[in-house]
């Protein structure tokens, strides 16, 4: 009958009810032990430092070569990047006709730029340009210091090259200078050979072979030789030339000095065995995590 039909459908819906209200309860009571699970500290864990960067291996490079010549007695200087072209050229005795003074190898700006002369080259009395090399820190170090001088120079340059295995438009070099008096080859050569045991290490040696810069004479080029008996060839050297002292205002019948530079990206590459450079720019993680 309907009074039989109407009991049992509420004794339904309660249980339905119940059934729901249980369910309800039994999950807010999962998610308030699913937080309290999700926040809980065990004071007890060991921790491991988080994953840091570090640097790059250029840098690391740079870092080495700077700890390596202030050990060895040096000290550091720096100069501007965007540079005039006497202190990147008339400064350093290199003539007007030098291939290096052309905007073929050069990245003159626009700045002080008189229109361009007949042949289509800068007027070299008010060129301004991004140094292709550090020497001319040597001049402003000159200019700027008091002999004696044992300085080194670490920097980027620009050169219109193009990249591949051994080249980048956009590089690092190092350079040292050392102004005293009776500076002879024997103390360049001495000082090429004790860094190059105190940066590679005591198995390697160095040599001196004759070259030419416009900026020394007599000049040389160091080479390193590995373990193995191979030679490098690592950079350029030389006795400070009479004129780039003069240019630096000082006496060369008072003062004489060496100097020597090398590319700081090639000495990473040399160090690590790295085929290419451009690897050292690419940004690849997987390469980068290697060092």
């Amino acid at each position: 009958d309907r009074k039989a039909f109407g009991q049992a459908i509420n004794e339904a819906i309660g249980v339905v009810q119940q059934a729901i209200d249980d369910r309800r309860a039994s999950l807010s009571s999962d998610e308030v032990a699913a937080r309290i699970a999700g926040e809980r500290l065990d004071l007890t864990e060991i921790m491991v430092r988080p994953a840091r960067g570090h640097a790059h291996l250029v840098t690391q490079a740079w870092e080495r070569l700077e700890d390596v010549f202030i050990g060895l007695g040096f000290q550091v200087a720096e100069g501007p990047e965007v540079e005039t072209d006497f202190y990147n050229f008339e400064a350093l005795n290199m003539p007007r006709s030098h291939p290096a003074r052309s905007g073929f190898d050069t990245l003159f700006t626009d700045y002080h730029q008189v229109p361009a002369a007949a042949d289509g080259e800068p007027d070299h009395d008010t060129a301004v340009l991004l140094r292709t090399h550090t020497s001319p820190v040597q001049i402003r170090v000159m200019q700027s210091i008091e002999p004696p001088i044992y300085m080194i120079m670490p920097g980027r340059v620009f050169r219109r090259d193009t990249p591949d295995a051994t080249h980048m438009p956009v590089f690092h070099q190092i350079e040292g200078l050392v102004i005293d008096r009776n500076i002879t080859m024997a103390h360049l050569a001495g000082t090429i050979d004790a860094f190059t045991k105190a940066f590679f290490g005591g198995e390697f040696t160095s040599r001196l072979r004759p070259n030419y810069f416009p900026f020394t004479e007599p000049s040389a080029e160091f080479d390193i030789q590995r373990p193995d008996g191979t030679w490098i060839e690592l950079g350029g050297c030389g006795m400070v030339h009479p004129n780039v002292l003069r240019a630096g205002g000082l006496d060369p019948e008072v003062w004489s000095g060496f100097a020597f530079g090398f590319g700081i990206d090639r000495m990473a590459r040399e160090r690590h065995g790295i085929d290419d450079i451009r690897d050292m720019y690419s940004n690849d993680i997987r390469f980068i995590e290697q060092f």
